[in-house]
């Protein structure tokens, strides 16, 4: 007599559990980024970029180099690398609006400000719109509004967006030479970097890769460029893309690594603005003066890179495999922390909304702080409504993500 086979007992699929990291580590960038885009803001004398050469702004192009590596990357896996481009390209074309209507919200904002007289303050003159605003000759000068939308005109502020959708671009690029060889995505990010740095153009006649913030100016040497050059901060975007696609390894946990990181760290001190004025290093200040170029923002200078990767590798440690040591535990502190930690994370989640409402969310605070006064008890209750604000956008979008509208209810289908 044959037994029946015993049918094959499945193993249970292990729960997968999320990385909060990257969230994490990109809704602390959104609300830096709010703090520091808010004039005279006292907590911006205690954010990275005044302990050191980097600040929000590696964090956050680092981070979306890790999460285009997430978004995109599984595309061009499963879809191959022209519908992988054709999703970068909507994803630009997103970015894109998002840039004009920001540029043009945060003018009329400023205009409504300024006119409002309370002040006595022009907040339109003093993110340098006047050429938005003041008329000119037409013959002279170009269409102002033709500049705007073929981002020609990058005013300062409004110089985070436009980077980005330059190196979405690189994407399907990097893409393809990761195909044939990592190696050549690592030449090709390099040689870019090196193009990217105005001062080794002048040093030594190099082709100088930026583009031109101001085009009524004139093409001379001298003319204003993209504040933050997207062929320089390229190479921390796709250290991270790198690193979340696996082509580049987890750095392991070691003490003498730690150990450097920390050194590199705390050597970025007595030559930060810290160092330079408030702990008045005179050596410090020389230094900076002649070395620019080894810290410029605009052209993201090795130095700045440096001692991002060591803030990030020791962040990364802190936070535990798969951010472990930074979620809610059990306790009656972690239950205090969770709503905060969801919070941060869901900020993180949705990043560009939450950036587009901190450009006018900061602008609009100034503002306020320049009519109620900047005591402590102000600024206080000022970036509170900013945060609440901020977390208010991020939960707002990720409903509005999930389109309720979709799903029928059983009174509205009878």
């Amino acid at each position: 007599m044959t037994l029946p086979a015993t049918p094959p007992v499945s193993a249970p699929v292990p729960k997968t559990v999320r990385d909060v990291r990257l969230d994490f580590f990109r809704g602390v960038a959104m609300f830096i980024i709010l703090f520091a885009h808010t004039p005279g803001n006292w907590v911006t004398l205690w954010i990275p970029a005044r302990w050191g050469f980097s600040d929000a702004t590696e964090m956050f192009v680092f981070s979306s180099g890790m999460a285009s590596a997430i978004a995109f990357g599984a595309t061009f896996d499963r879809a191959g690398l022209l519908l992988g481009s054709a999703r970068v390209v909507f994803r630009i074309w997103q970015v894109y609006w998002a840039h004009i209507g920001t540029f043009f919200a945060t003018a009329a904002l400023m205009v409504y400000f300024t006119d409002l007289n309370i002040t006595g303050r022009n907040y339109w003159g003093n993110l340098n719109l006047w050429m938005l605003f003041v008329e000119s000759d037409m013959w002279e000068n170009p269409n102002i509004l033709l500049s705007v939308m073929t981002l020609q005109w990058v005013p300062n502020l409004f110089d985070i967006l436009p980077m980005y959708m330059v190196i979405l671009a690189m994407m399907p690029v990097v893409v393809l030479l990761g195909r044939i060889h990592f190696g050549l995505v690592v030449a090709a990010s390099l040689i870019t970097w090196v193009f990217a740095q105005r001062a080794l153009s002048d040093a030594y006649g190099l082709p100088y890769f930026n583009f031109t913030a101001e085009p009524w100016v004139g093409d001379d040497d001298w003319q204003r460029r993209w504040f933050l050059n997207p062929f320089g901060w390229q190479l921390a975007f796709f250290t991270g893309f790198a690193f979340m696609r696996g082509w580049l390894p987890k750095p392991p946990v070691t003490w003498w690594l730690i150990a450097v990181c920390v050194v590199i760290v705390a050597a970025n001190i007595p030559y930060s603005n810290i160092g330079v004025r408030e702990l008045d290093f005179d050596f410090a200040r020389d230094w900076r003066r002649d070395n620019a170029a080894w810290f410029s923002k605009s052209d993201f200078g090795i130095l700045r890179f440096m001692q991002f990767l060591a803030l990030a590798y020791l962040g990364w440690v802190i936070a535990g495999d798969k951010g472990n040591r930074i979620r809610a535990g059990a306790s009656w502190l972690g239950r205090l922390w969770a709503p905060v930690l969801a919070a941060i994370l869901k900020v993180g989640q949705q990043s560009l909304a939450v950036f587009v409402v901190s450009i006018l969310v900061g602008r609009s605070l100034g503002f306020v702080l320049d009519v109620v006064g900047k005591s402590y008890w102000t600024m206080t209750w000022v970036n509170a409504l900013g945060i609440a604000l901020l977390i208010a956008t991020a939960y707002g979008a990720a409903w509005m993500k999930k389109q309720p509208w979709r799903v029928a209810r059983p009174h509205a289908a009878a």
